[in-house]
């Protein structure tokens, strides 16, 4: 399969957007003066006023055959023209929760299930880039929990979505990102931050930190 690339770029007028739209904003800043600012939105958000979702997947053995692991993805992002790696993710859908889609969306893009017995976690409402877009998610914490060895089930993808899953130790995962780092391979912040954070908790826990 040919790898995928950027052939050519060109201006995009809103009424021509689909997925998103820019807007000026007219402010009043805490001096009292008049400003403007640039923003893009999403044209897709629902009732819920939730953007999207971003999945943590923690994958255990009931018979502790693998370590605590997560699932990652490789997938192919146009704006940056790499591959980007990321935590399975999506947007919500009309009438979804959050949590319902982040069930759907990592069975999509990863073939795993959630574990139905356990409750999803999720974040409040945040935000990645502020200064740019008002768009929003929540992180969904859900447990898979495997009967033995650790499986890789077929993903249900679908039209154009060309998705590589990567099952990875949890211990492991941030010297895995600062690997696809030094590959030329572009790392999402939020997982990057999620690894870095987990890796500081495990060096705190253990006296190592600083």
């Amino acid at each position: 399969m040919p790898a995928a690339k950027v052939i050519s770029e060109e201006p995009l007028d809103n009424k021509d957007a689909k997925w998103i739209r820019l807007k000026k904003i007219h402010y009043t800043d805490q001096d009292g003066k008049q400003r403007l600012w640039e923003s893009a939105e999403r044209t897709t958000r629902k009732d819920s006023g939730i953007d999207g979702v971003a999945v943590l997947a923690v994958l255990r053995s009931k018979t502790k055959a693998f370590p605590l692991s997560t699932v990652i993805i490789e997938q192919y992002r146009p704006p940056l023209d790499n591959i980007v790696i990321e935590l399975p993710a999506g947007l919500v859908d009309a009438g979804e929760t959050a949590e319902a889609a982040a069930i759907r969306e990592l069975k999509e893009e990863t073939g795993y299930e959630a574990d139905m017995t356990t409750e999803p976690e999720s974040s409040p409402i945040v935000v990645s880039d502020p200064g740019m877009t008002n768009s929003n998610m929540k992180l969904v914490v859900v447990s898979v929990l495997l009967e033995d060895k650790l499986e890789t089930p077929t993903p249900c993808l679908d039209d154009g979505e060309h998705i590589i899953t990567r099952v990875v130790e949890l211990d492991q995962l941030d010297t895995v990102l600062k690997a696809y780092d030094k590959k030329g391979f572009v790392v999402d912040a939020r997982l990057s931050h999620f690894a870095a954070g987990y890796a500081i908790a495990k060096r705190i826990s253990i006296g190592t930190f600083p």
